[in-house]
């Protein structure tokens, strides 16, 4: 088989942004240029190819990632465009977790926003390659070079201006295009200034402060500049690309998506200074048996290796599973093995995806994204490679819940359809979870935030036809201990015949704020044979769905098993399992437990007129203040409240300033609940200390 597409020439980009920060609107404008769409779809009418969900086009937001296709230049360039909302973060997290580059898109008067430093740190967090995308230059109160500050000041990169815009606001008619040394001129109105006036300076002045800048983090430019050689344009973008795929700059560009201004500049840097491939380090996996790094190359002709990332229920053909292939080729119909399960898998059809539409394909090489139908047991986050040569590629982690609420169906009818969209939606979003209380007898559902769990109701009732009744969103409590304790656990029943034995002696200890559960095997001496940790391992991790103070599911715990017995006869799985969740139960409640109520992080802005009473209603909320900001009439609040504090904030937010504010909130961490509120809902949950 030979390459559809050579890989220096593939780009698997994302674009992402801040909400309303023209994401979707820019895909657009880049499907209409690259053909792969011949009429621009739009946001506010309900009709852009990306926003294909009913929803989406009904809310005029981005709520689900989609991917496609398109060609630039002889370049194959396969996009994500993401949601900018905090609630559907999960979608950022997994796009970034298998994309080489991103689009980073600002809107160019609000400039840096919360979710636009959340999608950075993601970012930061998987190495991805960046350019920023400056948008919505002709709108009234736009300014480039105050966002430009504000990237570099908040988000703490070299931003590198590569384009200047020429005016702005309703007078924004032209960009200067540094590194190719030219203008660019847009058609305005016969009252706007003339391009020319000015220009050519400008350019002049700002390309050798580009050149400069350079020779100041790339060597080659750097002998060059020494020497008083002119520097040409193919060697300032090879320069800026080697820095961009390193990381050390962020090119910046600018435009107005909805105007199709700049669009067309914003291919030409995707195909120059984003990475290919071939550019990223080859993907380090682990030897399921042995525990030993492997490394696979970005080569078809190493061990095929992917990355599932997404799944979906499509009504019409089923389960649909997205994968970022990292090595190797794959055939539709091939046997792979799904490492992290260890079972063998068929692949179905294989799709190139185009939002919700596919073109079908015969195999899938290094490089590609593609779906795939038939795989009935592979999930988010599964590493799928050649059975005979297995990987196991790194998870994604999501964050944890931090909202829940109530469900039940509304005849006895829909129960069981209930259940079946509660699993579905819950593999789909691993952000999602459904919890059936056993004592209540309530099915729960969490999810990110508000808008996250009635987006999910909605689609309960529109794509799965249930109807369900809601209670009221409940924050999402978690319990950890203050202190480390050993304890000892000992199951041992006999009943005539065969008995069962366990004993183990654990150390539990609390971890740092967000690492999770984390369990080691420190036994010496053959006291409890090595067959049994992972039965001690399941059993401790299970006494952690439920806390001693508020029942509450316990979390950031490090646990060592050090000690124990066992009875060659008597022993089992069963046995050791149960001895660790008696062992972690008596130990959490010697642990001086403690409640951990989600932070969030907010941001407000706001007419300086309002400022004083937004800071009052805050204050009132349990809200650590950490920095307002003023620009020119309006003042950026940037602060932490505790969730349970937020409910009701949209509604006076919008009566304190008359409907003028605006503000966003996406989850911090988690922290420990003051005393007295801690008491009032152990009491509340019918517990005490």
């Amino acid at each position: 088989m030979s390459r559809t597409f050579p890989l220096e020439k593939i780009r698997n980009i994302g674009i992402i942004a801040h909400i309303d920060a023209g994401k979707t609107t820019a895909t657009e404008m880049i499907l209409h240029h690259t053909r792969r769409t011949y009429k621009v779809g739009s946001v506010d009418e309900g009709t852009a190819v990306m926003d294909w969900m009913e929803q989406e086009r009904e809310r005029g937001i981005t709520i689900t990632s989609a991917a496609t296709t398109c060609h630039w230049r002889e370049h194959r360039i396969n996009i994500i465009d993401t949601p900018g909302h905090v609630d559907f973060t999960a979608e950022v997290e997994r796009s970034l977790r298998v994309l080489d580059g991103g689009v980073v898109i600002f809107d160019g008067v609000a400039g840096v926003e919360a979710q636009s430093e959340a999608v950075w740190r993601q970012a930061d967090k998987y190495g991805v390659a960046r350019i920023c995308f400056i948008n919505k230059m002709d709108r009234m109160g736009a300014d480039f070079h105050h966002t430009v500050t504000m990237i570099n000041e908040r988000l703490r990169s070299k931003a590198l201006p590569i384009h200047l815009p020429i005016g702005s606001e309703k007078d924004f008619r032209g960009i200067i295009d540094l590194v190719e040394n030219k203008v660019i001129a847009f058609p305005v109105d016969s009252n706007s200034a003339s391009i020319e006036e000015g220009s050519e300076t400008l350019l002049a002045k700002h390309r050798q402060a580009l050149i400069g800048n350079l020779a100041e983090l790339d060597e080659q430019i750097m002998l060059l500049y020494l020497d008083g050689q002119d520097v040409s344009a193919s060697q300032i973008k090879a320069a800026i690309r080697r820095l961009t795929i390193s990381n050390c700059i962020v090119p910046v560009l600018c435009g107005s998506a909805l105007r199709d201004r700049g669009i067309q500049l914003l291919l030409d840097a995707i195909v120059d200074y984003l990475p290919s491939p071939l550019d990223i380090p080859p993907i380090s996996a682990t030897d399921p048996e042995s525990g030993e790094e492997i490394l696979r190359l970005a080569s078809d002709d190493d061990p095929f290796s992917a990355l599932a990332f997404k799944t979906v229920f499509d009504p019409f053909m089923g389960r649909l599973v997205y994968l970022r292939v990292y090595s190797g080729r794959v055939r539709a119909g091939a046997r792979v093995l799904n490492s992290s399960i260890d079972k063998k898998e068929r692949l179905g059809k294989l799709y190139v995806m185009h939002a919700n539409r596919r073109e079908e394909i015969e195999h899938t090489e290094t490089g590609s994204i593609v779906a795939s139908l038939g795989l009935k047991m592979t999930s988010t986050g599964d590493t799928l490679c050649e059975p005979t040569r297995p990987v196991l590629l790194e998870a994604i982690r999501f964050a944890e819940p931090v909202l829940s609420m109530a469900v039940e169906a509304k005849s006895k009818v829909d129960q069981d359809k209930l259940d079946d969209s509660l699993a579905k939606l819950a593999m789909e979003d691993p952000t999602f979870k459904v919890y059936h209380d056993k004592e209540t007898g309530q099915t729960l559902i969490s999810g990110m935030g508000e808008l996250h769990l009635e987006v999910l109701m909605e689609r309960i009732f529109r794509e799965y036809g249930v109807r369900v009744n809601a209670g009221k969103p409940q924050v999402a409590y978690k319990e950890t201990i203050a202190i480390s304790v050993e304890s000892e656990g000992r199951f041992i029943r006999q009943s005539g015949g065969r008995g069962q034995y366990g004993h183990v002696w654990l150390r539990i200890e609390p971890g740092e704020r967000g690492s999770g559960f984390e369990f080691r095997d420190q036994i010496r001496s053959g006291a409890i044979p090595k067959g049994f940790t992972p039965s001690i391992e399941a059993g401790a991790k299970s006494a952690l769905q439920s806390g001693g103070l508020a029942g509450y599911p316990v979390i950031d715990v490090k646990v060592t098993l050090y000690d124990g017995s066992f009875h060659e006869v008597d022993s089992s799985d069963v046995a050791f399992r149960m001895a660790a969740f008696m062992a972690m139960r008596d130990g959490i409640d010697k642990a001086k437990p403690v409640i951990l109520e989600p932070i969030m992080e907010v941001e407000i802005t706001t007419p300086n007129q309002f400022l004083g009473d937004i800071i009052g209603d805050l204050n009132s909320r349990r809200t650590h203040i950490e920095g307002i900001e003023s620009c020119a009439e309006f003042s950026t609040i940037r602060c932490l409240v505790p969730l349970a504090e937020t409910f009701g904030f949209a509604g006076d937010l919008r009566s304190l300033s008359q409907g003028r504010a605006s503000h966003t909130m996406c989850f911090h961490r988690y922290e420990e609940l003051p005393q007295d509120l801690a008491e009032q809902i152990a009491a509340r949950m019918g517990r005490t200390r």
